[in-house]
């Protein structure tokens, strides 16, 4: 069943090379759709808020207004971090490349860029601290270090190769047309 988001392959996957009329570059989308694990995580994020919700509701209905409050404000940054997830990832524009994480994000310009490719090295399994060999599409910045953008192993990629390798060829095509030569 094809969700429909707005992303970037959405291009890459029409039988034609025809520029659809609403494929504005100056907008930031993400070059692949979001993966299994990460939605399933913000889906149970947000059931658990959803319990929360309705036990706001018997607190509230009970007389006890301030531990109403404070199970709604739990729920509400439950909800803001289910929200977050679902963001988290490589975004790609005509104005460069952005990495979002949970608590922060961080933008490159494209003349700040100096190459874009993926490399062979230690990743995280899901995010934790535990590291696999494995691939990752690494940002080659002018000033600074290295950024990892997208790895075969988290939460968009794992058990999908395919989507990764194209994931990354999108990226590196947005690179090679918008970075100075």
């Amino acid at each position: 069943m094809p969700l429909p988001f707005l992303t970037a392959d959405r291009a890459f996957d029409a039988t034609d090379d025809v520029a659809l009329p609403f494929d504005d570059h100056d907008q930031w989308r993400r070059p692949y759709r979001p993966g299994p694990w990460r939605v399933a995580a913000a889906a149970l994020l947000l059931l658990l808020a959803s319990f929360v919700l309705l036990a706001t509701v018997i607190i509230a209905a009970a007389g006890a207004l301030s531990g109403a409050t404070a199970c709604f404000v739990v729920a509400a940054v439950v909800i803001a971090i289910a929200l977050r997830m679902l963001r988290m990832g490589a975004w790609v524009s005509r104005h460069g490349v952005r990495r979002v994480r949970l608590l922060m994000t961080v933008t490159v310009a494209w003349d700040g860029i100096t190459a874009v490719r993926t490399v062979q090295q230690p990743v995280r399994w899901l995010g934790l601290p535990r590291t696999v060999q494995g691939q990752a599409l690494v940002v080659v910045r002018r000033q600074g270090e290295p950024l990892a953008l997208l790895t075969d192993h988290n939460a968009d990629f794992l058990s999908r190769g395919e989507a990764f390798d194209r994931a990354a060829d999108m990226v590196e095509a947005w690179g090679a047309e918008y970075r100075p030569s």
